[in-house]
C-alpha cells in the first residue's frame, strides 16, 4: 500500500464508526475516498448535497439555522453532514469553512455497501447520540453475569414461602419456622398477603412481651409491608433492606405472592455488601466503632464498580451507608446529651438527599425544629447534637462542608417558621445567593426525628415553585452557568489551574448540569422526587420533558457518573487524593468519543432550555 494510502487507513481506524470496521475493509478503503479541499469561507456543499459522507480530515465547519444561530462545529475525525439514509434537516442550515479544510469523501453507493457489510458500522447511523452512549455504558459494565447488580430476586428464589392464616396460633406458626428451618413466616388471607411474622417479631412482642402462645398470629404479625416484585433487581432489594433496616421482603407478582427474600440469600449470592456494613454501624457502640466501619466504605466503592455497578446502583450503597452513620451518630449522641426538648428533623441535603453519594463525599445536613424551639431554653441542646454527628460523620470520612451547610452552622439550624420564611424569600427574591442557596436546599431528605415536619415543608415548598415561571427562569438561568466542558471544534476544553492542569471536573461541568435541570423539572412540576434519574422520568411522565430528552440526560449522567466512579477507584487504588477531576488521555478514543457525546447531549437539553425561558434576560 502506498505510503498516502496508509496514512489514510490509520486515521481513519483511529475515529468511529471506521474503527468498527474490520481490518481488510480498512485496507481498501482509502481507494475509495475522495479528497475535497475548501478554502476559508466557502460554502460547505456537504449540507445540500447528494448524501455523501464528509469527513473532516483538517480544517473546520461551523453549522448555523436560517436566522444565523450557531447550530455546531464540526472539526478533525467529525462526520459533518447528513448521509444518505439519514434524515434531513427540517429547517434551512448552511455551513461555512472557518478555516482552510481538507475533507475525506465516501460516495453513497460505497457508504450503503459498507453499512450492510457491518453491522457495529451502520450502528452508528441509524442509532441516537443516546443510543451511542447507552451502547458505551453497556460494554463499561459488563460484568460476568452473577453479580447482585444483574441477578432478579426471582432467580434468588429458592422454595416456596411458609404462610399461615391470620387466625393460627401464635405457638403453631412458631411450631410451624421451626419444622420448615425458616426464620420468617408470611400471613395470609387466602391469596391476600396480610403481614410477616420475624424469628424477631417472635422474640420482642410475643416472649420479652408477655405475650400469650395461644393468641392468633395476627397480633403480633407486621401488617405495614414493603413488598417487591420478582424482577426487581437483586440489588435494589439489597438497597431497600439496607435503608429500612430489615431481613425480610415478600416477593408478589400478578399472580400473588410469589416467595419470600431474605437478607441471608442476598449475602450467599455475593458474600461482601452494603448490608452487612450497616449492620455493623446499626450495632456500633461509640464513634471508634463507626470510625473502624467506615474504613471499610473505600473498598466497597471499589468492589462495586468492579462488579458492574452503575453509578445509580453505587450513589444507592454509599448514601444508605451515610444515612445509617448519621442516624447511629444521633443515637449515640442522644444517649450522652439525652433525649431532645422539643421534635425534630435531621435533613440530609444535596447529593446525599439526592441519594448519589460517593465515597469521597462532603457532609451536607441541617436541622429542621419545632416550632416550640425556644433558642434560649434548647439552642444549646441542638447545638452539641449537631457538632457530635458532624465530628462524628468527618471522622467516618465524611469531611466537613466547605460552604459550611450543616446543622453545625445556626443558620441552618431552625425552627420551621423560619425555614418557611428561607424558602419563601428565595422563591419570591431570587438573586444570586438565593438561587445558590435554593439550588441546595430544595433536595433535601429527612435522616431522623419527626419526619412530618419535613413532609409539611417540602408541600409548601412545591406548591409555591409549582407554576411559577418567574422563578423558575430564575433558576433556569442560574442552571446554565455550568456549561459543558465543549470548546471550539467539540474538543473538551481542560483545566489550567496549575493543580489539575488538563483534566476536565466530571462533576462540576458534567454530572451538576444535569442535575440542575432535573431540579427545575421537579420543581416546575411540583414532583416530590429527589434522585435525579427519579427526577427526569417523572418530568417525561409528566410532560415536561419529551422521551428522548429525557433519555438523553439520563444516558449522559450514567456515563459521565460511571467515568468519575472508575476513576476515582484507580485512585482509591493508588492511594491517591479521590476527587472528580478527570484526564481525557486516560480514556480511550472510543470513551472520548463518547464523553463528546455525552456533553452534546447536555449542551443541547441546555439550549432547549434557554429558549422555553428566555434565561438571556438573566445573565
Amino acid at each position: 500500500m502506498e505510503v498516502e494510502l496508509i496514512e489514510i487507513r490509520e486515521f481513519l481506524a483511529e475515529h468511529p464508526p471506521f474503527d468498527h470496521l474490520p481490518s481488510e475493509e480498512l485496507d481498501e478503503l482509502p481507494r475509495r475516498l475522495s479528497v475535497r479541499y475548501l478554502r476559508r469561507g466557502t460554502a460547505f456543499p456537504g449540507i445540500t448535497g447528494d448524501g455523501d459522507l464528509w469527513l473532516v480530515r483538517k480544517g473546520g465547519v461551523e453549522i448555523r439555522d436560517d436566522e444565523g444561530a450557531l447550530l455546531d462545529k464540526f472539526g478533525e475525525g467529525d462526520i459533518c453532514a447528513p448521509v444518505c439514509g439519514q434524515r434531513q434537516p427540517e429547517k434551512p442550515i448552511t455551513g461555512i469553512t472557518i478555516e482552510d479544510s481538507l475533507f475525506y469523501l465516501l460516495p453513497c453507493d460505497q457508504l450503503q455497501a459498507l453499512r450492510e457489510r457491518s453491522e457495529a458500522f451502520d450502528r452508528h447511523f441509524s442509532d441516537s447520540v443516546g443510543g451511542r452512549i447507552r451502547r458505551a455504558i453497556t460494554a463499561m459494565g459488563e460484568g460476568d453475569g452473577t453479580s447482585l447488580m444483574s441477578a432478579e430476586i426471582s432467580q434468588l428464589l429458592r422454595r416456596q414461602p411458609v404462610i399461615v392464616a391470620p387466625d393460627t396460633t401464635i405457638r403453631d406458626a412458631a411450631r410451624l419456622m421451626n419444622r420448615e428451618r425458616v426464620s420468617a413466616v408470611l400471613i395470609c388471607d387466602g391469596k391476600n398477603l396480610q403481614g410477616i411474622v420475624t424469628d424477631r417479631d417472635l422474640r420482642s412482642r410475643c416472649v420479652a412481651a408477655g405475650c400469650n402462645i395461644n393468641s392468633p398470629i395476627r397480633e403480633i404479625m407486621t401488617d405495614r409491608l414493603i413488598k417487591i416484585a420478582p424482577d426487581t433487581l437483586a440489588f435494589e432489594a439489597l438497597m431497600i433492606m439496607t435503608r429500612m433496616n430489615i431481613h425480610h421482603i415478600p416477593v408478589v407478582g400478578r399472580d400473588g405472592v410469589a416467595g419470600l427474600i431474605s437478607n441471608n440469600d442476598l449475602i450467599r449470592h455475593q458474600s461482601n455488601n452494603s448490608l452487612y456494613l450497616v449492620g455493623d454501624i446499626g450495632k456500633a457502640r461509640d464513634v471508634d466503632d463507626l470510625e473502624m466501619a467506615a474504613r471499610r466504605i473505600p473498598d466497597l466503592h471499589i468492589q462495586l464498580v468492579q462488579s458492574a455497578a452503575s453509578a445509580w446502583h453505587l450513589g444507592q450503597a454509599i448514601s444508605s451507608i451515610s444515612d445509617a452513620l448519621s442516624e447511629r451518630l444521633i443515637h449515640l449522641a442522644r444517649q450522652r446529651i439525652g433525649e431532645p426538648p422539643v421534635p425534630f428533623a435531621w435533613l440530609a441535603v444535596g447529593s446525599q438527599a439526592r441519594r448519589e453519594q460517593t465515597s469521597r463525599s462532603d457532609q451536607d445536613h441541617a436541622l429542621l425544629l419545632s416550632d416550640d424551639y425556644r433558642e434560649e431554653e434548647h439552642g444549646e441542646y441542638f447545638s452539641a447534637l449537631a457538632e457530635f454527628v458532624s465530628d462524628g460523620l468527618a471522622r467516618c470520612g465524611f469531611y466537613y462542608c466547605p460552604g459550611k451547610v450543616m446543622a453545625t452552622n445556626p443558620d441552618w439550624r431552625q425552627p420551621f417558621a423560619v425555614w418557611r420564611d428561607y424558602f419563601d424569600g428565595w422563591i419570591r427574591k431570587p438573586e444570586k445567593r438565593a438561587l445558590m442557596l435554593a439550588s441546595n436546599f430544595f433536595d433535601i431528605r429527612p435522616i431522623a426525628g419527626e419526619e412530618s415536619l419535613y413532609d409539611r415543608l417540602r408541600s409548601e415548598v412545591l406548591e409555591q415553585t409549582q407554576d411559577n415561571r418567574i422563578f423558575i427562569a430564575h433558576m433556569a438561568a442560574n442552571a446554565l452557568t455550568h456549561k459543558p466542558p465543549l470548546g471550539f471544534f467539540r474538543n473538551l476544553v481542560v483545566i489550567h489551574d496549575g493543580k489539575h492542569d488538563n483534566t476536565v471536573n466530571l462533576k462540576q461541568r458534567g454530572i451538576i448540569p444535569i442535575v440542575d435541570l432535573a431540579r427545575i423539572f421537579a420543581l416546575s412540576g411540583g414532583l416530590r422526587e429527589l434522585n435525579t434519574v427519579d427526577r427526569l422520568r417523572a418530568a417525561a411522565e409528566a410532560g415536561l420533558v419529551s422521551a428522548e430528552g429525557m433519555e438523553s440526560l439520563e444516558d449522559a449522567l450514567a456515563f459521565i457518573a460511571m467515568l468519575r466512579a472508575r476513576n476515582q477507584v484507580n485512585q482509591l487504588r493508588e492511594g491517591r487524593e479521590v476527587n472528580n477531576y478527570l484526564s481525557p488521555d486516560a480514556l480511550s478514543k472510543k470513551e472520548r468519543v463518547h464523553l463528546k457525546d455525552a456533553f452534546s447531549a447536555i449542551a443541547t437539553m441546555q439550549s432547549v432550555f434557554a429558549q422555553r425561558y428566555q434565561t438571556e434576560r438573566f445573565y
